[in-house]
C-alpha cells in the first residue's frame, strides 16, 4: 500500500510518501519521497492569535506541490496533521477549507497529546525490539514542545505538550543578534516553567532512554558530528553525551546569524530559530537528567531520530485509510 503522511507544523511542512504493507501488516514503511519545506505558518500566531495571509498563502502553495507529488506517485490513503500554530489560530478554518480544495482530505488537528502519542510511534518504528524501556520521546518543534514516556514495543505511560517550540521562544525572547543575556534567562525560566507543568503528568525519572526529534535536534546533533552538510544518515541514531549535547546547544544559543549562516547544513529556513531550540533542548535534556539521577539511573546519552510525528502519519494512514480526492 502507497501512503503519505504530512506534517503541517509552526515552522515548516513535510511530506513523506512510503510504502507498507497491508492494513493489518503496516508496521513498517520504505521511504518513496521525504522533503520538506520552511513556510513558518506560525509566524506571529503566538502573538496575533492567527494566521498571517502571506504564511498561509505559501504554506498553501507548498500543500500544492505535495498534492502533485502525491498524485505523481500514486497515493492511496494521506494522513495530514496540523500541529501547535493551527490549534492556536482562530482562523484555522481558511487553511483547513485550502488544504481540502488541494488534497480532498481533512487535517487533522491534533491535539498536544494527540501529537506526543504519534511523534512516539513514529519514533519507535525505526529502533529494535532490544530498545531500553521505558523511554522518553521528545518531538521539538516550532511552536510546542511534546514529551512521551513510553515502552519499547509503543506503549505510552504519559505524555505532554509544552507550549514551547523555536519559534515561539524566538518570537517571544531571542530576536536579537546575537542574544543578550537578560534575554536567555527570560527564555529559560519560561522553559523550566513549563517542564514544572509537565512533570506534574510525566515522571521523567522513569525513563532508561531518551530520544530527540525533529528539526532542532537534527540540527544540533549535525553541528556536534562537525558534518560540512546535512547527511540524514549519519544524524539518525547518533548517540551523543550529554557534555556532547550541552556544548552544541550551547554554541548555538550564543552564535550569531551569521555564524550560522556559514555552516553548510543549515537550512535558511532555521537560522534564526535554532539558537531557540537549541535553548529548548539543552533544558530539557538537563531536567530529564537529573530526575534520572535522582532515580538512580545515569543518563549516559540522547539519541536523535530522524524518524518522528511524519512516520507515524503514514503509519496511521496505512492502518485507517483516508482516500484523497485530489483535484475533484
Amino acid at each position: 500500500m502507497r501512503v503519505a503522511g504530512i506534517d503541517c507544523g509552526t515552522n515548516s511542512i513535510r511530506l513523506l510518501i512510503a510504502d507498507t504493507g497491508t492494513q493489518s501488516h503496516a508496521g513498517e514503511l520504505t521511504d518513496v519521497v521525504r522533503t520538506m519545506k520552511v513556510v513558518r505558518l506560525g509566524a506571529g500566531v503566538d502573538r496575533t492569535g492567527e494566521f498571517d495571509a502571506t504564511a498561509l498563502a505559501r504554506t498553501l502553495d507548498a500543500v500544492s506541490e505535495y498534492a502533485q507529488l502525491c498524485a505523481e506517485h500514486g497515493v492511496e490513503s494521506i494522513r495530514f496533521a496540523a500541529t501547535s500554530a493551527t490549534r492556536d489560530a482562530r482562523n484555522r478554518d481558511e487553511f483547513i477549507d485550502g488544504v481540502v480544495a488541494l488534497l480532498g482530505v481533512e487535517p487533522q488537528v491534533l491535539s498536544g497529546q494527540e501529537e506526543a502519542t504519534t511523534s512516539f510511534a513514529g519514533a519507535i518504528s525505526a529502533r529494535g525490539s532490544e530498545s531500553a524501556s521505558p523511554l522518553i520521546a521528545v518531538d521539538l518543534g516550532g511552536g510546542s514542545t511534546e514529551i512521551a514516556l513510553g515502552t519499547a514495543d509503543g506503549k505510552i505511560i504519559s505524555a505532554f505538550s509544552m507550549d514551547v517550540g523555536c519559534v515561539r521562544m524566538h518570537e517571544r525572547h531571542l530576536q536579537s543578534d546575537p542574544v543578550q543575556e537578560q534575554q536567555i534567562q527570560a527564555a529559560r525560566i519560561d522553559v523550566r516553567d513549563w517542564l514544572d507543568r509537565a512533570e506534574e503528568v510525566v515522571d521523567l525519572g522513569q525513563a532508561r532512554a531518551v530520544i530527540g526529534l525533529a528539526g532542532s535536534v537534527t540540527t544540533i546533533t549535525a553541528l556536534a558530528l562537525g558534518l560540512d552538510e546535512y547527511d540524514p544518515k549519519r544524524i539518525h541514531g547518533t548517540a551523543l553525551t550529554l557534555e556532547e549535547t550541552d556544548r552544541a546547544c550551547e554554541w548555538f544559543i550564543r552564535s550569531t546569524a551569521q555564524e550560522r549562516e556559514k555552516l553548510g547544513f543549515m537550512h535558511p529556513g532555521r537560522v534564526d530559530v535554532i539558537n531557540a531550540g537549541a535553548l529548548v533542548w539543552q533544558e530539557v535534556v538537563r531536567r530529564i537528567a537529573q530526575r534520572m539521577d535522582e532515580a538512580g539511573h545515569v543518563l549516559e546519552h540522547v539519541t536523535t531520530s530522524e524518524h518522528d510525528i511524519l512516520d507515524g502519519l503514514a503509519l496511521w494512514a496505512a492502518r485507517d485509510p483516508n482516500k484523497p480526492r485530489i483535484g475533484e
